[in-house]
């Protein structure tokens, strides 16, 4: 549905995109992630045809966004950090507002009927959109990104500043839209992009560092299996057979004691099964093992990771 090629803009000697390609497969909700100033705002920006590129294509339902502008856009709902509301009007008369904006030939009457209801915001239809809580505003915000009823909606921070019942409704609509719809999703809240997103971009500093199905984001940042392990006896003395055992990377401790035993965090080298050698050795040393899990990286552990990679590679 989406497809970037190669895309590159350059801000005087700075490039806020450098070379960035990915696609976008009709129906994925695609969390794109980045920490300020990465460049995520500069490539939705273009995306949606309200920026030029130095280089490279961007193509929505086959569509070019740079030689068809106008045929592009009209596939595209997009609902920035800042909803571009006018807060002197009735939600009703934005919305007609944005309708007529649009050109949109769909019934009028039946079909922003049907965004109030699907963005739950029938009951404020006549009220001022200034006095409207936060939480309405962000709805209102969507409702007019889905004006036209486009194939593709672009969401960035749409949870910013909300309180956790209204994130939690906002959540449950973008996965509600994304049966329908083609959704990019740019937030700085890690846990929703891991409730809400089929696949994972992540960018730093202009370059696309990550690009992953959600369940498999950890293969970005790791090569080898990681397990927590829980063992009896002291803790310098496990610390250093652990490191001594053929194939493991990196030995950590988490700090969960329990009585005589800790819990150990080991990489293993890629490929190698650090079981039963594990096993063997401790056993050699009557050292009992009384607990092991694969374990899981977080989210933010390897977004943290991805990031920091990037800025120490840049200094």
């Amino acid at each position: 549905m989406i497809e970037i090629k190669n895309l590159t803009k350059v801000f005087g000697r700075k490039h806020a995109l450098d070379d960035v390609s990915f696609t976008v497969e009709k129906g994925e909700i695609v969390g794109f992630l980045g920490p300020n100033g990465a460049g995520k705002s500069t490539a939705m920006n273009i995306i949606t045809g309200y920026l030029s590129s130095t280089s490279g294509t961007v193509k929505v339902a086959g569509i070019d966004v740079f030689e068809d502008p106008d045929e592009a856009k009209k596939l595209i709902g997009f609902l920035p950090e800042q909803p571009p509301l006018y807060q002197d009007m009735t939600v009703s008369e934005y919305l007609g507002f944005v309708y007529e904006l649009k050109k949109c030939k769909l019934n009028r009457k039946k079909h922003i009927d049907e965004i109030c209801k699907v963005t739950k915001i029938d009951d404020v239809r006549n009220r001022l959109i200034k006095n409207l809580s936060k939480g309405y505003r962000q709805r209102v915000g969507i409702a007019q990104a889905l004006i036209g009823n486009p194939p593709v909606i672009i969401f960035d921070e749409p949870t910013v500043g909300l309180d956790p019942k209204q994130i939690i409704e906002i959540r449950n609509l973008i996965r509600n839209l994304g049966k329908t719809h083609t959704v990019i999703l740019s937030t700085h809240i890690l846990s929703e992009v891991n409730s809400v997103c089929d696949r994972i971009v992540i960018i730093n500093e202009g370059r696309i560092v990550a690009d992953e199905k959600t369940e498999n984001i950890a293969n970005a940042v790791r090569k080898g299996t990681v397990y927590n392990v829980k063992i009896c006896g002291p803790q310098r003395d496990v610390m250093n057979s652990l490191r001594e055992i053929s194939g493991v990377t990196r030995v950590d401790v988490t700090g969960e004691r329990e009585i005589d035993s800790y819990t150990y965090r080991i990489e293993s080298q890629q490929g190698v099964d650090i079981r039963k050698p594990l096993f063997y050795a401790m056993s050699k040393q009557g050292r009992p093992i009384i607990g092991l899990e694969a374990a899981q990286s977080s989210l933010e552990d390897i977004f943290v990771q991805l990031t920091e990679t990037g800025e120490r590679s840049a200094k």
